[in-house]
């Protein structure tokens, strides 16, 4: 009977002792709380991750507790590392580390996931005013896909020209810049990229044409303008020249051509003749009328007949 208070006696003092020093570490923070991190807070659906729990005290003999809500996931003594796949929502916490010695015992904070969606492949679009020394760009770009807020940064070439620009809501993002119209063309793109740091995308190399100081954007179409109302202004005096005189010697010649008229006071002409035919049914003839002209010419030898009379004149007649 002595044996076993005996045994409760000590158990009493180991206990006593153990609760002693759990307030004490708690007094002197000799047992902080443990951290609970991961190397990343956003993931896309299906990714690999690992959770972390350890307690700055080296020295201390701890035993580690994984928990996923209520649920323990893994018991650990020493620090953890606990490895896991986030697939559906639950995966994505809360977590908490529970850090146990003897019976003290403190929790770290509860840790969550973020489902992010990747970008895709910004598009890069550029505005030019030019003027006859200065170019003035604008540049914007935008990624219709993944998770706000996206950074956009914009290079020329391979060098950052802008610092990153946030944007919460999809609409793209503008940079400007003044470039003198001397040298090369310049080559620019932009970088978009959100929460997920190993997927970000780039648009496009985008080439913007060297220009000289003289030069203007609408040059080459006033040159054309130009050179179309020259050949306007050749063609149509060219044209008045060459046909007039044709004009005039074809109404002079109308003018002055002999007009016989016969017996019927007809002029020249298309004119509708109406005839009857033995049945008594009328029908339209056209008929054309032109004016002979008659003109004297030598006689010719006369053709040899029965009942001929000399003294014929013969003429020419020309339609």
């Amino acid at each position: 009977m002595w044996k076993k208070s005996f045994l409760m006696f000590l158990f009493s003092l180991s206990v006593q002792k153990a609760a002693l020093d759990c307030e004490r570490m708690r007094k002197t923070n000799e047992f902080p709380s443990p951290n609970l991190n991961s190397q990343m807070d956003a993931v896309m659906r299906g990714q690999n991750v690992s959770l972390s729990c350890f307690n700055q005290n080296k020295s201390l003999r701890i035993t580690y507790f994984l928990f996923r809500g209520e649920k323990c996931l893994s018991i650990q003594n020493g620090p953890m590392t606990f490895n896991l796949t986030i697939s559906e929502a639950r995966d994505v916490g809360p977590y908490k580390c529970k850090a146990q010695v003897s019976n003290c015992s403190k929790y770290s904070r509860e840790f969550n996931f973020t489902f992010v969606d990747p970008v895709t492949a910004p598009v890069l679009n550029i505005s030019v005013v030019q003027t006859k020394t200065d170019s003035y760009i604008m540049l914007r770009c935008i990624s219709f896909n993944g998770s706000l807020p996206i950074n956009y940064t914009f290079f020329e070439k391979n060098m950052a020209i802008s610092p990153a620009i946030s944007k919460n809501v999809r609409e793209p993002a503008e940079f400007n810049l003044t470039k003198n119209n001397t040298g090369e063309g310049k080559e620019y793109r932009c970088e978009a990229k959100n929460r997920l740091p190993d997927h970000a995308k780039y648009s496009q190399l985008v080439t913007i044409p060297s220009a000289g100081g003289d030069s203007c954007p609408f040059c080459l179409q006033l040159l054309l303008l130009g050179f179309l109302l020259l050949v306007l202004i050749v063609i149509i005096p060219t044209l008045a020249f060459w046909m007039l005189p044709k004009y005039k010697a074809r109404k002079a010649m109308k003018d002055n051509a002999p007009r016989v008229y016969g017996n019927t006071p007809m002029e020249d002409g298309i004119y509708a003749n109406i005839c009857k035919n033995q049945a008594g049914t009328e029908y339209s003839q056209e008929i054309h009328y032109t004016t002979p002209m008659f003109q004297e010419v030598a006689p010719r030898d006369q053709e040899t007949c029965n009942d001929c009379k000399t003294g014929y004149v013969y003429s020419e007649l020309i339609f």
